[in-house]
């Protein structure tokens, strides 16, 4: 092993914003203190109950990505695991969240963009 990950990095246009977006699918605590980093309004953290540590920074020239084109690619996405793929998407959708593919051929994973437009998905727990 080489390293240990620290968070997951991603670019938006507003920090506070997508930190929040994030927190209301995750709960957790935006902007926790953590030595790790200093906080601005150019940087945001969210810590989530499972550990895991997502980080938001500041783009001024932010272009989301426009899934599935590939001109501008989506270059990685995050899945959340959920038991109920209506409810779950019930619930992004009122805090922000858009639909890009709702899966309409019966699988088990739904694709959405995050206020900022970075690909997310909701994938039934089996």
């Amino acid at each position: 092993m080489i390293a240990d990950l620290e968070c997951v990095v991603l670019d938006c246009p507003e920090p506070a914003e997508l930190a929040a977006f994030y927190r209301s699918i995750l709960g957790g605590a935006v902007n926790r203190p953590d030595r790790r980093w200093a906080l601005s309004d150019a940087w945001a953290t969210l810590h989530t109950p499972s550990g895991v540590v997502l980080a938001f920074q500041r783009a001024a020239d932010h272009h989301p990505p426009l899934w599935p084109d590939p001109s501008r690619p989506q270059q990685f996405h995050l899945d959340f695991g959920v038991a109920d793929l209506d409810r779950a998407e019930e619930q992004v959708l009122a805090h922000g969240a858009t639909v890009l593919d709702a899966g309409a051929d019966g699988r088990s994973w739904w694709i959405y963009a995050d206020p900022a437009g970075h690909p997310f998905c909701l994938v039934r727990r089996h």
